[in-house]
């Protein structure tokens, strides 16, 4: 199997070690608007580079794994797809809800098969929350609460582009609401604060946000985020049942304190971001779209599983606008 990356950045260095690792993954083609950063991760994992995108379609590849800017996801999914190769995608497809559309509609009439990285799905403590509550461990599910927070901004060019709080950060969140609890969200507020850093206000997004989310079975959820948590990085969901109740993302390294007398210590060493919080789900994600090429497995997250959560993200944007209820109704599907 030869499989070509194209993006050799934050996330696309670490998708392409990882495949790298994998014994299934063969041999690895890389490009990047920069070539001279493929050339030197190339290097470093015994890849090759490509002088640029067109030579990785030209030179012929297997599978396709898109880790570039936002902006060019959508046309490069669909050269994919026109080719007849499998793609992963890092989220999100396309930088709105009508482009996403357009985009699934064409994966949907050519029969492509299309992966989007929701990282979160192949998380351990996630996957057994999810077990409970299918199971019926917690009883009749009323309450869930997520949480998103980030230890420091990121840069200001990265914010003009990331399209949102909502839709780049708290998206994962409504996908494991989804994910985990089997329901669909019937209806958001939504609201938030740009009270922080003025990077914020200058590209019109927002540094901190909440939302109330009622799913279709009238189990209520909270989802609140954060770019400004200096304590350090913190991602967990609550589930709380009449049976019983548990935590997703609370561990040894959860940046929090408690100020009870015989409470738990401060984490000694908390989750500094991302890709170390995640890392193994990330390496499982790059595993199953490995064996989903290879005809192994099925697609763990496709085009329509992120859609439903990218819509959620839409809805809460619309909320915070215009300062009401929305219904998920009122936006437009598939």
């Amino acid at each position: 199997m030869r499989i070509g990356l194209i993006g050799t950045g934050r996330i696309g260095s670490f998708h392409a070690a990882a495949l790298a690792r994998h014994p299934d993954a063969g041999s690895l083609l890389l490009a990047d608007a920069d070539p001279a950063r493929a050339v030197r991760l190339a290097d470093r994992l015994g890849a090759t580079a490509a002088p640029s995108v067109d030579q990785v379609f030209a030179w012929g590849v297997d599978a396709v794994v898109v880790a570039c800017s936002t902006d060019g996801h959508a046309e490069l999914v669909l050269r994919a797809v026109r080719g007849g190769l499998p793609v992963f995608c890092e989220k999100p497809l396309a930088a709105d809800l009508a482009r996403t559309l357009a985009v699934l509609r064409e994966v949907a009439a050519a029969d492509g098969v299309l992966q989007l990285g929701f990282m979160r799905r192949f998380d351990a403590g996630y996957r057994t929350a999810r077990e409970l509550v299918r199971s019926g461990a917690l009883g009749r599910l009323h309450t869930v609460r997520t949480m998103t927070a980030d230890p420091s901004p990121p840069p200001a060019a990265y914010l003009a582009a990331s399209g949102g709080l909502y839709r780049d950060c708290l998206v994962h969140d409504f996908d494991m609401v989804r994910w985990v609890t089997g329901r669909e969200v019937a209806e958001v507020y939504a609201t938030a604060s740009d009270a922080g850093p003025p990077r914020f206000r200058e590209v019109g997004d927002v540094d901190t946000a909440a939302a109330l989310l009622t799913l279709d079975d009238s189990t209520l959820v909270t989802c609140t985020g954060t770019r400004c948590n200096g304590a350090g990085y913190d991602v967990r969901m609550e589930l709380a049942g009449e049976l019983d109740q548990v935590s997703s993302g609370l561990d040894d390294r959860t940046p929090i304190a408690s100020t009870e007398p015989h409470g738990p210590p401060p984490a000694p060493k908390p989750w500094t971001g991302f890709l170390e919080r995640f890392a193994p789900a990330y390496e499982a994600e790059l595993a199953a779209f490995v064996r989903l090429v290879r005809g192994e497995g099925p697609n763990p997250c496709d085009g329509r599983e992120a859609l439903a959560a990218l819509r959620v993200a839409e809805a809460c944007e619309l909320s915070r606008r215009e300062r009401r209820r929305v219904a998920m109704a009122e936006l437009p599907d598939l």
